[in-house]
């Protein structure tokens, strides 16, 4: 498998729309150099809040969820699932366009299943997963 031919399969309604959504995700594995198989699912507060609590144990709705796994002979899987609602409300607190608000979000689950991770403090937004997922946005929105 190459990056550019990573099966990248994405469900719900997909804000970005399917397509545009996949290459954000192909554009992060080519530059990171690595290859995965990608399940993005856009999903509803609800949902979202359900997942978080189940495992994260926090019971509100998050931005985004990602879940590396171990795929078929090792290769790397991963499930991403992302919150219009909460990007919604994120990109009207910062001031950036909904588009870019979910980019980053596609971004920083993509980053967390290739195994960046980042501190949950106050220090994230300087911390270097995050820096390379702001990279990733400029080039990208």
């Amino acid at each position: 498998m190459t990056v550019d031919s990573a099966p990248v399969i994405v469900a719900g309604r997909a804000p970005l729309g399917p397509v545009a959504t996949a290459a954000v995700v192909r554009a992060v594995l080519r530059g990171e150099r690595r290859a995965a198989v990608v399940s993005l699912t856009f999903v509803g507060r609800d949902r979202m809040r359900a997942l978080n609590r189940r495992f994260r144990g926090a019971s509100r709705p998050t931005d985004v969820l990602a879940f590396a796994l171990p795929g078929p002979g090792g290769k790397l899987a991963g499930d991403i699932y992302v919150c219009p609602w909460v990007a919604a409300r994120e990109a009207r607190r910062y001031r950036v366009a909904l588009r870019e608000e979910l980019v980053r979000l596609v971004v920083h689950g993509t980053l967390h299943v290739l195994g960046w991770d980042h501190p949950d403090d106050g220090s994230r937004s300087g911390s270097p997963m995050w820096r390379r997922q702001e990279r990733y946005v400029a080039a990208l929105r």
